[in-house]
């Protein structure tokens, strides 16, 4: 993706909230992450949840990157990490990653912003970046996402379980919705016999606490065999040469044994 392109996705989500990348995952990267996740879940015999949030027709398998190099490909997609660097910046880290595979019959998600929970006043630059790899085509009639344009401008955040007007992010498979944490956004209802995959490749500014603990859920032994790039995503660099050092040394040089890169105060 040139710099062009970047530049023009970066300023469909700082203007809408939102954008759309067509075609932007090869179809046997898409066959591969299908293929793996249906083993998955009859491995894991994943069930679907009892709430209304996470869906009572919809499966989800969190913390994928421990599930092979497939998924270890995602955080790192050329047509897509680089939208969320200039969204974020370049310290961005992995908050989560996750799959979303609504069945038939499942309703509409409550409206929401991802990041509620973060105790900071609204409008405010993003904490929170986030992206739907559509693994299906998704359309209004089997779930899309539901999106609220430009409420990513708001001063406040959705009352959780209101009805919004909203409209569906229908795209081919393939495609990649990228969106700004502050937009209210939330899954649609499946009414079609067919089930709607997607995965949810989250991330969000280096000096926020991602979503799932990936220090704590991916074991060192195999973010050794990351690569550096990937590491970095997963907390195991430091964010503007100081935060999340141990005792003025990088994550991977306490943990890995990796050169440590110089602190921001050797640094000046």
């Amino acid at each position: 993706m040139d710099s062009a392109t970047l530049n023009e996705h970066a300023k469909r989500i700082a203007d809408d909230g939102y954008t759309i990348v067509e075609g932007a995952i090869e179809p046997d990267v898409v066959d591969a992450l299908n293929d793996d996740l249906a083993r998955i879940e009859r491995d894991l015999d994943i069930q679907p949840a009892s709430n209304n949030f996470e869906g009572v027709a919809t499966l989800r398998v969190y913390n994928l990157v421990v599930h092979g190099e497939v998924w270890q490909q995602v955080p790192l997609h050329d047509n897509v990490l680089p939208v969320v660097e200039r969204v974020l910046d370049p310290g961005c880290l992995i908050s989560s990653l996750s799959s979303i595979n609504i069945g038939p019959g499942e309703t509409a998600q409550p409206i929401h912003a991802d990041d509620m929970l973060i105790p900071i006043p609204k409008p405010h630059p993003p904490t929170v970046c986030n992206s739907m790899w559509a693994l299906t085509d998704f359309t209004e009639a089997n779930g899309a996402t539901r999106l609220i344009p430009g409420t990513h401008l708001y001063d406040h955040s959705p009352n959780y379980g209101q009805d919004y007007e909203s409209i569906p992010a229908e795209m081919p498979k393939g495609s990649v919705l990228i969106w700004h944490g502050s937009l209210w956004h939330g899954g649609g209802a499946n009414t079609t016999d067919e089930r709607r995959i997607g995965i949810a490749m989250n991330y969000c500014a280096g000096y926020i606490r991602q979503q799932e603990n990936q220090q704590l859920g991916v074991p060192p032994a195999l973010v050794k065999t990351f690569p550096k790039r990937l590491q970095e995503l997963v907390g195991y660099g430091i964010y503007n040469g100081l935060i999340g050092h141990i005792d003025k040394h990088t994550p991977a040089e306490a943990v890995l044994g990796d050169n440590s890169s110089p602190l921001v105060w050797d640094a000046v």
